[in-house]
């Protein structure tokens, strides 16, 4: 089986645990008191700004990619299916060579995985993980765009005595990827079934773990998935939930269909999906289980793990209830997923302009989701297992599902792909890099062209995005970045179009005296100025600013439109909006 899609969590998890602060044992000291005092005063602060702009990004939809069949596409055709029905994004249970080549500089994104037969022995032996990841990663990043390896399936349902080597596997895949550079772009998780959950977290706000695993086995995962800015992977299938209520859940309530909603007597929240309900359990779980480190500020603070959890496999069961409901759960899920989670209390009508909400208890929380599965795979262990596939073997669909959910780009509705401060330079950098090599055309921002100047990562950066993110036909996932990026439907400021024109115009700003002495240089430095003479067409307005501007621009239109080509020692500069000088129109090449 294979999976796809995720989006990293926000940086307000990082940031969390930049400002973590432990507490020490002689916590009543005045010196320590006065520094936990400022660690508090300063994440304080910083939960003010971030909550003041942060808002859940519309989610992430991908598929899992089984290969247990003897009649399946090759993994070249997969590819070409993915890309037709707008699927960016693939977890896969291996690190098969042919699936992991096929998928290099396709824009798809992918989750790999270390089996649980291999558990094991990346347990017990750090080399053995580092041989791992240079086998079975290193080769293959960039160009297949790997983001997170999951180490183990379902581990405590489907190989119960590795659960004790579960952690320390994590952690030496973990460090196997730091020592080959690549921990910040793919992430280290692990698969978990619904049921590690008590069979008495019911209503959302009573989610807890299981006994056995709680603090023994949870409390250390979370704190290094939060520690590694990784998430948890939890594999959930709402039929079951369904059809354990014997009838009294509504049907319209796990299909995202009308419904009145059910209210959490512990919490007070109503929801209007099981989906809901259920990912929430999954977090109220996680906040139940204590810290296996010491106590921090942040902990105090907000009582919840910065874990972003992600549905690892998440299906109705075709084989169970037929192909309409699975029709409509699949593609209410995913209007539901890249909405952000809009709330199915009274309709479902989809725009990608709707604001993300999250879920009840998690309301500025991304929202992810990886469907079970692709195909129809025909050596599964049992009919039902068989038949979860959205595709025949032949790539015929099993039941028409809509990966854009009615949202695919239209002129009425332009976007715009731009770069996220927040990430820095060093994360632009490398996201910058990954753009221009699979796509993007980055010649317009290279030193001396068109779209050069501002010459900052953030402007680059964002140039690149977008170059990246259009010819991508502005599809799910094509603008991400591991975070770095974010869509805006309004044109960003200053955008620059290299195919546009420019010009260089003058500077009021450095005065009469300056503007003259550059107006001289390009006269007599190849600019034509014989318009800007008494009784010439441009010579009025008859300004020194208006002559220079004249000058400046028919020197940068000779000399290649560079950026140095319009600097005049700072009296010069570029704009890409045509100008005019009283009725004198400035001339561009383009």
């Amino acid at each position: 089986m294979l999976v796809a899609g995720y989006k990293y969590g926000s940086l307000l998890y990082s940031s969390l645990t930049l400002l973590s602060y432990e507490f020490p044992d002689d916590i009543n000291s005045t010196a320590n008191s006065m520094q936990l005092i400022t660690r508090l005063l300063l994440l304080l602060l910083f939960f003010r700004r971030r909550f003041l702009v942060y808002n859940a990004d519309a989610g992430e939809v991908g598929v899992c990619y089984g290969r247990n069949g003897d009649n399946l596409m090759d993994p070249a055709s997969v590819v070409r299916l993915l890309k037709k029905n707008g699927v960016t994004m693939v977890r896969v249970y291996d690190t098969d060579q042919a699936v992991l080549s096929a998928m290099a500089n396709t824009g798809i994104k992918l989750v790999v995985a270390l089996p649980n037969e291999m558990l094991a022995s990346a347990a017990a032996d750090p080399s053995w993980a580092v041989q791992w990841a240079k086998s079975n990663v290193k080769p293959y990043y960039p160009a297949t765009d790997i983001r997170g390896v999951t180490v183990g399936n379902e581990v405590f349902q489907q190989a119960k005595g590795l659960t004790p080597q579960l952690v320390p596997a994590m952690k030496n895949v973990q460090a196997a990827l730091a020592g080959l550079n690549l921990a910040d772009a793919i992430k280290v998780t692990t698969p978990i079934a619904f049921d590690a959950l008590k069979a008495s977290s019911f209503p959302p706000s009573k989610g807890q773990f299981r006994d056995d695993i709680a603090q023994s086995v949870m409390s250390p995962m979370l704190d290094f998935l939060e520690q590694t800015g990784s998430y948890l992977m939890v594999n959930i299938y709402p039929y079951k939930a369904y059809t354990s209520t014997n009838g009294a859940m509504d049907i319209n309530y796990a299909l995202f269909r009308p419904n009145a909603g059910v209210v959490d007597s512990g919490s007070g929240f109503t929801y209007h999906n099981l989906f809901d309900a259920q990912l929430d359990t999954v977090y109220y779980a996680m906040d139940a289980v204590r810290s296996s480190r010491n106590r921090t500020v942040g902990t105090m603070l907000r009582g919840r793990r910065q874990v972003p959890v992600k549905h690892g496999e998440h299906s109705w069961c075709t084989y169970c209830d037929g192909v309409e409901n699975s029709k409509t759960y699949t593609n209410n899920l995913i209007k539901h997923v890249v909405s952000g989670g809009a709330s199915t209390a009274s309709s479902y009508s989809y725009s990608p302009l709707d604001a993300a909400v999250g879920t009840p208890y998690r309301p500025n929380e991304d929202i992810s989701v990886y469907i079970f599965e692709l195909f129809n795979e025909n050596e599964k262990s049992s009919a039902e297992e068989s038949n979860y596939g959205l595709f025949y073997p032949n790539g015929q669909p099993v039941y028409q599902v809509d990966f854009m959910a009615g949202g695919a780009p239209s002129p009425a509705r332009s976007s715009w792909c731009v770069a996220n401060a927040a990430a820095g330079d060093a994360r632009l950098q490398a996201a910058l890099d990954w753009a221009c090599g699979h796509g993007a055309d980055c010649s317009a921002i290279q030193p001396g062209k068109t779209c050069y100047q501002p010459n900052t990562k953030l402007a680059h950066a964002s140039y690149a995005f977008n170059d990246y993110y259009q010819r991508k036909g502005r599809a799910s996932g094509t603008c991400d970045f591991a975070g770095a990026a974010s869509i805006v439907y309004q044109q960003p400021a200053g955008t620059c179009d290299p195919n546009a024109g420019s010009w260089c115009v003058a500077n009021a700003a450095v005065g009469d005296s300056r503007l003259q002495a550059a107006l001289d240089y390009a006269c007599g430095h190849g600019a034509d100025c014989s318009d800007i003479q008494p009784g010439a067409r441009c010579f009025n307005p008859d300004t020194k600013l208006a002559h220079a501007s004249y000058a400046f621009n028919d020197y940068y239109q000779r000399n290649g439109r560079s950026d140095q080509s319009c600097d005049f020692g700072g009296a010069g500069s570029v704009v890409h909006q045509a100008q005019k000088i009283g009725s004198c129109v400035l001339r561009s090449r383009a």
